[in-house]
């Protein structure tokens, strides 16, 4: 074999010639060297589109060149992306010269599930396996494994999700040989990525940014940074911050609009592989600052008590929060189950674009905010859309109605008049907003949030993350109400949809006056109350005559 031939790079110079491709990139050179020479356990974080796949498949190629004894396992989000992976390795085996005598013979297994290589000694591991996150790896044996984009939007919405994928990366110890390697390729998927937590499990992270960091984001990961980004900002006399890494492969035109198209936070998660937008004390509503429970739609307990103690975390309901965001159960519930002093059912009608028809109906009892119903519909001004309000208003019981009117100018409160009058009259009001949106929902929200007045019915938490289910996951949890609700900051724009925590905070603020009383007070008020009315009731079929009212305190 040709010396120069045990450098990767080389190999990688002619994959890609027989590919047909361009002569890699610089940072594919450095992202190949790092493969080769970087330490047993190592995480590769690279931008969207850098080739990172490619790549590794090409090395898999190379470490059996040179042993085709190894054992090889690829592991991905899904069984057909690993298949992918091990197709497109076996391809290259078959395609290119210098792999020919690693053809599979006719006695040796040669599938995109598993093959063997022609000089491989006989073993019950294949030379390359490919197995997805959630399949059986138990009972494998690798010298090398691949874990190929293991995290994905699919397997990471919920921290419930986040901790099933925690624990199956685990099971890579358990087959890997002595002396193998684990290697990582990923981009973030959430803000709490499990990419970031594998430092601590001692993995050495490098990472290769789309764009020259600024000072900010250089400073979150700096330590993590490829050196050759950090060499050339360094040798640059001119400032080349914000400038393209990699033109080769994506201009600066090009990233400006992939990161108008995924947004700010997006863009630094998938293109800049920076969580630290995420930083959970940036975002201050707290899905943990909820009481969760099972509401009836006619009455309520006079007090519901929170506390946030482990035995009362819900860990059934799906949690699209933040790590360590949790929803909990009451602590326990004081006084009767009376009726609720009132119910209002707030409506954000669709503007233009992608956004719904949200609503939310939140009912009152003593001081406490309980929320029965929230959603949205696809539709704006279409009958179906207002036959439905009208059903859920008489459904759940609602006297006065919320309707965002700073589009439109009040056309569909008109449309909807009728219809409600014929299904359920009701009190309608039009409601104008003329503060930054952001400021407002947090403003409104947090003061009832933070001090635990606000409860939720645990079947609507339910409902919401099913109500989506037939979007993208790219989409589907930017409509959500409690990811809008944890994902919110004082920052205009800060979420892509907002409409359904819109219409809770419309909703919230239309009980603002009456939570200024304090509900211990309320409640001894309404005891107070019932037992003057008992006695009324008493002294009169006692005496008889007319009845008398008698103050007791």
């Amino acid at each position: 074999m040709d010396e120069r031939l045990k450098d990767f790079r080389n190999f990688l110079y002619l994959a890609w010639d027989q590919l047909k491709l361009p002569e890699p990139t610089p940072i594919q050179y450095d992202i190949a060297d790092y493969l080769q020479n970087g330490p047993r356990r190592l995480c590769i974080q690279a931008f969207r589109g850098v080739g990172k796949s490619w790549i590794t498949s090409a090395y898999v190629c190379h470490q059996l060149l040179l042993n085709p004894a190894m054992n090889i396992l690829v592991i991905s989000a899904s069984k057909q992306r690993a298949d992918d992976f091990s197709t497109f390795t076996l391809r290259l085996i078959e395609e290119m010269p210098i792999l020919q005598h690693l053809r599979p013979t006719d006695k040796q297994r040669n599938s995109k599930i598993a093959f063997d290589v022609g000089p491989a000694p006989a073993s019950h591991a294949p030379s390359v396996t490919s197995r997805g996150i959630t399949g059986q790896i138990t009972g494998a044996r690798a010298d090398l494994i691949v874990a190929d984009d293991v995290e994905s939007l699919n397997n990471s919405m919920t921290q419930t999700m986040r901790d099933k994928l925690a624990e199956s990366i685990k099971e890579f110890d358990a087959v890997l040989k002595p002396d193998g390697r684990i290697a990582y390729l990923g981009t973030p998927q959430t803000e709490f990525s499990i990419y970031t937590s594998l430092p601590e499990r001692g993995y050495d992270t490098r990472i290769w940014t789309a764009r020259y960091p600024d000072e900010k984001t250089f400073k979150n990961i700096s330590d993590r940074l490829a050196p050759k980004i950090k060499e050339a900002m360094d040798a640059s006399e001119d400032s080349i911050v914000g400038k393209s890494t990699d033109p080769k492969r994506f201009d600066e035109m090009d990233l400006m609009e992939r990161e108008a198209s995924y947004g700010r936070s997006g863009f630094a998660l998938q293109f800049m592989l920076d969580t630290s937008l995420s930083d959970a004390d940036r975002y201050p509503l707290k899905l943990s600052d909820l009481i969760v429970m099972n509401c009836n739609p006619e009455n309520a307990p006079e007090k519901v008590i929170w506390a946030a103690s482990p035995d009362l975390i819900d860990n059934e309901l799906p949690n699209v929060g933040f790590n360590g965001d949790r929803y909990y159960r009451p602590m326990t519930t004081q006084g009767d189950w009376m009726p609720y002093s009132g119910a209002v059912l707030a409506i954000d009608p669709a503007g233009r674009g992608a956004d719904e028809t949200a609503y939310a109906v939140v009912k009152m009892l003593n001081s406490q905010l309980f929320v029965l119903e929230a959603g949205g519909f696809q539709g704006g001004y279409e009958e179906e859309t207002l036959k439905a309000l009208s059903a859920l208003a008489k459904k759940q019981n609602v006297k006065h109605v919320l309707i965002e009117s700073n589009f439109g100018d009040g056309m569909f409160t008109a449309l909807l008049k009728p219809v409600m009058a014929k299904i359920h009259p009701v009190e309608m009001e039009e409601v104008r907003h003329n503060i930054m949106k952001e400021r407002r929902i947090i403003d409104t929200i947090e003061p009832v949030l933070s001090s635990h007045r606000l409860i939720v019915d645990r079947k609507l938490i339910e409902a919401d993350y099913t109500s989506t289910k037939g979007l993208p996951p790219e989409k589907a949890l930017k409509y959500q109400l409690f990811y809008q609700l944890s994902r919110i900051t004082n920052m205009k724009g800060a979420l892509v949809h907002d409409d359904r925590l819109d219409v809770l905070s419309m909703a919230i603020g239309y009980w603002t006056e009456q939570l200024a009383a304090d509900r211990d007070k309320l409640i001894k008020s309404a005891h107070t109350e019932k037992l003057n009315t008992a006695i009324d009731d008493f002294m009169r079929n006692a005496l008889g005559g007319k009845k008398r009212r008698t103050t007791w305190m």
